[in-house]
């Protein structure tokens, strides 16, 4: 099971969202690379980045920030945030990312979320962001008519390296995740799946990963981790173990 702090960068800062809403965030004081660095000295070997700049811009706008982590930290990163064209993901493959997340974009145009599994093999993750079991998309300010379950069956044989669901409701809410409709995902995907939103305790990690044989591969931690809910040395104690 592989835990995974998150860093989500705005403004070349630490934030978090509550539900994705932009005007519901908290600013913390570390500055992305040192909170990185900080992960990296308590033993984590993995790390998943939001670039929320990218996010409302459709461009790799921490590109720097994310590179240096990468060179300096030896972490593996997945990362998201705007990503909607070909050589945007080039340009995180080119830097190291080991998996670049795909989400609006690749829901709006499965053509697209194809052809990047075929030219970045290995490479592609997809986030699919739930609200009531249906997929939203833009920010999570838009809420498609189209289950999860039924969009992830289109694009089950595309060659996905990962999955990322979140339950839009649990995010940021530290309520605890949405662990039922996450595995009934797993039991699908054709891909390993990362469980996303709602984490409270080291009570969610260790439920986690009692379900790592259910194609689950792993759990983003992010606000319980910056508001001192998870103290770090706790849950670096759940790596590996």
């Amino acid at each position: 099971m592989k835990i995974f702090p998150a860093i989500d960068i705005k403004d070349k800062k630490c934030v978090r969202l509550v539900k994705g809403n932009f005007d519901n965030k908290t600013e913390y004081e570390t500055s992305p690379f040192d909170q990185a660095n900080k992960y990296k000295d308590h033993g984590f070997k993995n790390l998943h980045i939001v670039d929320l700049d990218g996010a409302l811009t459709g461009e790799t706008v921490n590109l720097d920030t994310i590179q240096k982590i990468i060179s300096k930290c030896d972490l593996q990163i997945e990362v998201g945030g705007g990503v909607r064209t070909f050589a945007s993901i080039k340009k995180y493959v080119d830097i190291g990312v080991e998996k670049v997340i795909l989400g609006s974009a690749a829901i709006k145009d499965k053509e697209f979320l194809k052809e990047a599994c075929v030219k970045f093999k290995h490479k592609i993750a997809l986030g699919l962001d739930a609200k009531n079991k249906n997929l939203s998309v833009s920010g999570w300010k838009e809420n498609l008519n189209i289950k999860t379950i039924d969009f992830l069956k289109e694009v089950n044989d595309f060659g996905l390296s990962r999955l990322i669901y979140t339950d839009i409701n649990s995010d940021g809410t530290k309520a605890g995740p949405n662990f039922d409709e996450t595995v009934k995902i797993a039991n699908l995907s054709k891909c390993p799946v990362i469980i996303s939103g709602g984490v409270s305790s080291i009570k969610d990690i260790k439920k986690a990963k009692e379900l790592s044989n259910k194609n689950i591969e792993g759990i983003i931690v992010g606000k319980a981790i910056y508001d001192g809910d998870i103290k770090l040395d706790d849950l670096a104690k759940e790596i590996d173990a």
